[in-house]
């Protein structure tokens, strides 16, 4: 504040003292007190007509104000929705969920009986009761010990639900980078419309300055200069449309769109909102809902259950098997049992390996639990910071380099500063909003991280 009231001063100050020498110079008067009184008198009409100029600026433009859109303009939460029906990426996430999510049926199936048929001396006469015909039919089936069936469906079961968990990390990712596309091409077209606005506005300004110079108010130079300045806005315009326009494509591509169309708009809040909810309260939304978080400890009951299964896998699993025989005119029946007698494999390696990744997965969810702590602190931390920072350009820059501008253009107008002084504060009030808009980027991003980072929807 202190630094726009001395600007201010100076500019007011160089108006006075412009008119004072403009009115000393008509009346010619020499006299101390009819001198003092003068200055005084123009002092006060420089301030009163700066002051009325600086209010009557409504053509400044203010990145506060957000960006006109067309007619069906998309808000966040639509495109969002497109985004979770139509992105190719998440479809092909959905379809290997389900892939995994069959295997559960293959893990829960029971092992086959098996039934063998066999004939012998069938090509042969048969001679008597010492060389007869001869049929045999056995049915043999395998028993599963150690409840492996169940640590198989277990292990599926985690499978799935972890392979589910990573599906919703795909659609927060993408739902985080959706949000990211959507807040660049919402700059963008706001970072488009003021410098198409200041560009209109300088314009006029240089149109003036022609025509003061042609009256022989303004030097070619000093014209020239200022000539020179549209060309700087001309740029602006030109970068903000490529930026707009690649921002749109990116964003269009998220959502499933095959080619990007140039009508494609969206409406929003330029200005971030305040996140009422505390640190404390994200982080606990956090471990209770990260799926990523959740996906380390569904793959540690995998882990587990994987364990559980190479230790049944070491179990002996006998084969019973049922017999019929028919020989001549005699027939028979009979049974076998095969028992595998373990005396070497007894699958030590596969448990010791399972035992191990048992305890990796246990590692790896702690791992998983600090890893969510720390970035929901990193990501308070940002917008804390990135708020704090948009909202004073919110209420104190803009207004201040508004203000700083149109007095000095005023002064400049009316012959009371030098142009140098009038492009310096031009440069600065560009500065500033293009500040101003990168605050307000960087907050929104923040808040978008922070929304990931907390499994919480902050954004309506």
């Amino acid at each position: 504040m202190i630094t726009l009231r001395k600007t201010q001063s100076v500019l007011l100050l160089a108006i006075a003292t412009h008119g004072a020498h403009a009115l000393h110079a008509q009346t010619g008067q020499s006299q101390t007190t009819t001198s003092t009184s003068a200055s005084t008198s123009a002092n006060d009409a420089g301030q009163t007509a700066a002051a009325a100029y600086a209010a009557g600026r409504t053509s400044v433009p203010d990145p506060r104000t957000p960006p006109s859109s067309r007619t069906g303009a998309l808000t966040l939460a639509q495109v969002l929705d497109l985004a979770r029906s139509k992105n190719p990426t998440l479809l092909a996430a959905q379809q290997s969920l389900q892939a995994v999510r069959a295997q559960e049926l293959q893990a829960g199936v029971r092992a086959n009986p098996y039934f063998t048929f066999a004939g012998t001396n069938i090509t042969l006469p048969a001679e008597g009761a010492s060389n007869p015909y001869a049929y045999s039919a056995q049915v043999s089936r395998l028993f599963e010990r150690g409840d492996k069936r169940k640590w198989r469906l277990e292990d599926a079961r985690a499978t799935t639900a972890q392979t589910q968990a990573q599906l919703v990390v795909a659609i927060r990712q993408t739902e985080l980078t959706v949000k990211t596309a959507f807040t660049h091409m919402l700059i963008a077209k706001e970072a488009l419309e003021l410098s198409s606005a200041s560009l209109k506005d300088f314009g006029h300004e240089v149109d003036i300055a022609n025509d003061r110079y042609k009256a022989g108010d303004l030097g070619k130079l000093d014209y020239e200069r200022l000539d020179l300045q549209l060309g700087n806005f001309e740029s602006d315009e030109a970068n903000d449309i490529i930026n707009l326009r690649q921002a749109s494509d990116q964003l269009q591509t998220l959502i499933g769109v095959e080619t990007p169309k140039s009508e494609f708009d969206i409406a929003g809040d330029v200005v971030p909102p305040n996140i009422t909810q505390p640190q404390d309260q994200l982080l606990q939304a956090a471990l209770a809902n990260r799926p990523d978080y959740a996906a380390a400890r569904f793959a540690t009951t995998a882990a587990v259950a994987n364990s559980r299964l190479a230790i049944a896998n070491g179990t002996t699993d006998p084969t019973l098997e049922g017999e019929y025989d028919r020989s001549g005119t005699y027939n028979s029946a009979g049974f076998s049992l095969n028992i595998p007698l373990r005396l070497f494999d007894r699958n030590q390696g596969n448990k010791e390996t399972a035992r191990f990744q048992a305890n990796a997965s246990r590692l790896s969810e702690t791992a998983a639990r600090f890893q969510v702590i720390s970035d929901v602190d990193q990501a308070w931390v940002g917008y804390v910071q990135s708020k704090h920072l948009s909202d004073r350009f919110s209420a104190h820059y803009l207004d201040e380099s508004r203000d700083v501008l149109s007095i000095a253009q005023y002064a400049f107008e009316h012959g009371g500063i030098a142009l140098i002084d009038y492009l310096d504060a031009l440069r600065g009030a560009r500065a500033t909003t293009l500040d101003a808009l990168n605050a307000y980027q960087q907050t929104w991003l923040a808040i978008h991280q922070l929304s990931a980072a907390s499994a919480t929807e902050l954004t309506p």
